[in-house]
């Protein structure tokens, strides 16, 4: 659960990252959809199951915030390995996670997710919210883009495809465009597979923030929290260790490169 101390702040990282980012004439575009919208965007969770993620007030602007980051060190990640960084632009990668899951916001005043009123659900089902049935039915991906259509708002082939496809393939539906046996055919960018894997990172992260002290087993033995590069020199060290194992001098010329 956030403070509305902390709902506030997200709110402000949000539109800073637009500000940030996006390029006129679209910068002031997506400000107007956004203020328009800014009675549900503030309060609208991430899911609706608190078996999810991020399903309680505030939920969605966090969320987002954490795949624009994810999506940053993602990117960062694939043109370290030598991924083309010129199949998109870094504005492309911040507005498709910006707006991979506006379709959540629903379409106009009404919100795609009311607070379930029934105790039953909520209760044993962890169903915080449910449904808007004054709201016809669309996928969150194709609400996405009838909203950014609606304000006007153009977009790239690239931003089309990552946010018709951020589910990547849990969704039957992007194996068009994800599975194919030509070259002629597959992505000519990989735009999507990294907004993809910003989502899922993120929604993974809030899962366990939220969930993963409630249902883990009995830890075995005592794990020593470590950081990100501490992680990296352990991993490196026991690769160094299965290597060179009774090999003395091997593990020592590994140690000197």
């Amino acid at each position: 659960m956030l403070s509305a101390e902390q709902i506030q702040q997200n709110y402000n990282t949000f539109i800073s990252n637009i500000e940030k980012y996006i390029e006129s004439p679209r910068k002031e575009q997506l400000l107007d959809l956004y203020k328009s919208m800014e009675e549900t965007l503030v309060v609208a969770p991430a899911s609706s199951k608190a078996s999810f993620h991020n399903s309680f007030d505030g939920g969605y602007v966090d969320h987002v915030n954490r795949v624009v980051k994810c999506a940053i060190m993602v990117a960062d990640s694939w043109f370290l390995q030598g991924a083309r960084t010129e199949t998109f632009t870094p504005e492309e990668l911040v507005f498709t996670a910006l707006n991979h899951d506006l379709g959540k916001l629903g379409i106009g005043s009404e919100p795609r997710y009311i607070p379930n009123d029934s105790e039953w659900h909520v209760k044993n089902q962890g169903a915080n919210y449910k449904p808007n049935t004054k709201l016809p039915f669309l996928p969150v991906q194709d609400n996405s883009l009838f909203i950014l259509q609606s304000a006007g708002i153009k977009l790239s082939i690239n931003e089309y495809i990552a946010i018709k496809t951020h589910d990547g393939l849990y969704d039957d539906g992007n194996k068009a465009y994800l599975i194919s046996g030509q070259n002629e055919s597959k992505l000519r960018s990989c735009l999507s597979l990294i907004l993809h894997q910003a989502d899922m990172m993120a929604s993974r992260i809030e899962w366990e923030m939220e969930w993963l002290d409630k249902v883990s087993a009995p830890v075995k033995k005592e794990v020593k929290p470590t950081t990100a590069s501490g992680f990296k020199q352990q991993a490196e060290a026991k690769k160094l260790q299965s290597i060179g194992k009774g090999n003395t001098g091997l593990l020592n010329a590994l140690k000197g490169i």
